[in-house]
C-alpha cells in the first residue's frame, strides 16, 4: 500500500519547510534510506528521508515551494499503484487540490533534467546539498567517494570528508553551484534589488515582532570594570587545552548569577512562570540568512574550557547549516554580544520563552579618577531586557549586580 511522506517537524519553531530540491523524481525508485529532498528551515538546511521502499508515486510541492508541517510532499509505493484516494482524505487545500499539475510539472522536467546532463561535462553524481556544502567549504567534490544510492554523494559523505579542501573548485562543481547576481547600479537612477525570505527570517520576524509587542521589556544597563577579567583570560589561556574567549566567560559568569538568581532564568507561562532548575545559555550568533542561537547545555556544571569547546563546536556547525534541533533549541536564558563589531550599548529583544536576554557591548579603555588620579580602565556595559510578567525591576538589577562581582573578580565564579 502507498505511504505519505509528510513535511516533517525538524525544529521547535519551524512552521513550513522550503524544499531546496528534490533529490528522486517521480518514477524512480526509492529505499527507506534514501535523502528524498533537501529542506530548509528557520535553522539550517536539512535532508529528509522517505523511511519507505517503493516507487516514488507522487511529488506535492515543487522545488523551491514551502509546505507546512505535516503536509503531504510525496507518496511512496508499488510502481503504477493508485494513490488517489490519499490525497482526497486530506483537507481541501490549495496545494493538495492540484495532484495531477504538480505531478505532471514533475514529470515533465524528467527529460529536460536528463538533456542537461547529456549536454555538460558535470557527470558527478551528488545531492544539490551536497553540492552546495562542498562549494562552501572549498572541496573537490570529484575527489568525495559517494555512499548514496548508485554512489551518489550526500550529505554525510561532505561531513565526513578529512582532506584538506581544495583551493579552488573544479570547473565542474562550479558548474553546478548557482552563481550569485550582482545589483548594477546607475549614477541618477532609481532601482531596488527584492530579497526573498529565507525559512530563518520569517521565524526570527514572527517570533521576534510577538516578543516586542507582547512581552513589556525594560531595561537595565551596568558598567562593569574588565581589568581582571582581562589579566584572568590570559592566564587562563596559558593552560586551557581551547581558546577561551570574552564571551565564554561572559556566559560562565551569566550561569553562575543565575544560579543564585533563579527568578531570572524563568518563562512567562501565560497562567503560571516557570522557574528553570536548569541552566542552557543561548548564545546568538549572525549568519547571512538570520539570527540562530546555539544553546551551550548546562552551563553552570562546565569549566570555561569546557564552555569554550561547546561554542566552538556549536558556532562551527552553525555556519556549516549542520546544528541539530537540540543544540538551538531548550535555552532558558540569551546572551547577544556585538562587542566584537565595536557596538559600545545597544538593546535586545527578549528570545522566546526567555525572561531576559543580555546585551553585550564592546571592552572600552576609559579614563577615571581613582584616589587622585587619573588612570586608564577597561569598561564594557550591558544591558538585561526583562519581560516585567516575570522579572522585576530589582530582580534584574540584583542578578546584574552578582554578574558585575563574577566579572569583575573572576576567581569568585571558579570557587
Amino acid at each position: 500500500m502507498a505511504e505519505v511522506i509528510r513535511m516533517p517537524l525538524l525544529s521547535d519553531t519551524m512552521t513550513e519547510g522550503k524544499i531546496v530540491a528534490w533529490n528522486k523524481q517521480v518514477g524512480d525508485k526509492v529505499k527507506a534510506d534514501d535523502v528524498l529532498a533537501d529542506v530548509e528551515t528557520d535553522k539550517a538546511t536539512m535532508e529528509v528521508n522517505g523511511y519507505v521502499d517503493g516507487t516514488l508515486l507522487y511529488i506535492g510541492v515543487p522545488a523551491g515551494e514551502a509546505a507546512k508541517i505535516n503536509q503531504i510532499i510525496a507518496i511512496v509505493g508499488k510502481a503504477g499503484e493508485d494513490y488517489k484516494q490519499l490525497l482526497d482524505k486530506e483537507s481541501t487545500t490549495t496545494e493538495n487540490k492540484q495532484p495531477a499539475k504538480v505531478e505532471a510539472a514533475a514529470q515533465s522536467s524528467q527529460p529536460e533534467t536528463a538533456q542537461i546532463a547529456s549536454n555538460s561535462d558535470d557527470r558527478i553524481k551528488a545531492s544539490p546539498l551536497a553540492k552546495k556544502i562542498a562549494a562552501d567549504k572549498g572541496l573537490d567534490i570529484s575527489k568525495v567517494a559517494g555512499s548514496g544510492d548508485g554512489g551518489r554523494i550526500i550529505k554525510k559523505d561532505i561531513d565526513g570528508y578529512n582532506e584538506s579542501a581544495a583551493p579552488a573548485l573544479a570547473a565542474s562543481s562550479q558548474t553546478a553551484t548557482p552563481q550569485k547576481t550582482v545589483a548594477s547600479f546607475v549614477a541618477g537612477e532609481e532601482s531596488h534589488t527584492d530579497v526573498p525570505l529565507t525559512q530563518m527570517r520569517k521565524v526570527i520576524a514572527r517570533r521576534l515582532g510577538e516578543s516586542m509587542f507582547t512581552a513589556p521589556h525594560f531595561y537595565l544597563t551596568m558598567e562593569l570594570n574588565m581589568d581582571n577579567a582581562m589579566a584572568a583570560r590570559t592566564a587562563i589561556n596559558e593552560l586551557s587545552p581551547v581558546k577561551v574567549s570574552f564571551n565564554d566567560m561572559i556566559i560562565k559568569a551569566c550561569a553562575s548569577a543565575l544560579r543564585l538568581h533563579p527568578d531570572v532564568n524563568s518563562s512567562w507561562m501565560g497562567e503560571f512562570i516557570r522557574k528553570n532548575n536548569h541552566i542552557h545559555i543561548g548564545s546568538a550568533l549572525a549568519l547571512p540568512e538570520g539570527l540562530i542561537v546555539p544553546v551551550i547545555r548546562f552551563a553552570d556544571q562546565k569549566s570555561l574550557s569546557q564552555i569554550a569547546a561547546d561554542a566552538k563546536e556549536l558556532y562551527g556547525k552553525a555556519k556549516d547549516k549542520k546544528l541539530q534541533p537540540a543544540e538551538f533549541s531548550g535555552n532558558t536564558f540569551t546572551i547577544s554580544n556585538l562587542g566584537m563589531m565595536d557596538i559600545e550599548e545597544f538593546t535586545a529583544i527578549i528570545n522566546p520563552p526567555d525572561s531576559c536576554i543580555l546585551a553585550v557591548g564592546k571592552i572600552k579603555e576609559v579614563v577615571v579618577n581613582q584616589n587622585g588620579q587619573f588612570v586608564v580602565t577597561n569598561i564594557m556595559k550591558v544591558t538585561l531586557s526583562c519581560d516585567h510578567r516575570s522579572v522585576d525591576g530589582a530582580v534584574g538589577a540584583a542578578f546584574l549586580q552578582t554578574l558585575k562581582k563574577f566579572l569583575e573578580n573572576p576567581v569568585t565564579m571558579l570557587v
